[in-house]
């Protein structure tokens, strides 16, 4: 198995491309004000948040919620990072 920071695009503007904006979702508890953490947590690790492509959206339920946001990653290893930290907040689930 190839380690995946080896691999290239096989055409030209396929796959990642760093620098570049990247678009994270990160779904919890409807209850835990993840519309204000989610952005907050990013910019907590040094990314650049673009604010204005913040949306989120309920469950059907009502208790959960997922935020969609835009950030700027100079690295592969800053973008991992992203996962990384907001997976770490004991409210939210999962990322995407």
């Amino acid at each position: 198995m190839r380690d995946i920071d080896t691999i290239e695009a096989q055409q030209e503007g396929q796959g990642f491309q760093f620098p570049g904006e990247f678009e994270i979702t990160a779904m919890g508890n409807a209850n835990a004000d993840l519309k204000a953490r989610v952005p907050q947590i990013l910019e907590g690790i040094g990314l650049h948040v673009l604010h204005e492509t913040v949306k989120h959206r309920d469950s059907r339920e009502g208790n959960f919620i997922s935020v969609t946001v835009s950030f700027r990653a100079e690295t592969r290893e800053q973008y991992d990072q992203a996962h990384t930290s907001l997976r770490a907040d004991p409210d939210i689930r999962y990322t995407l």
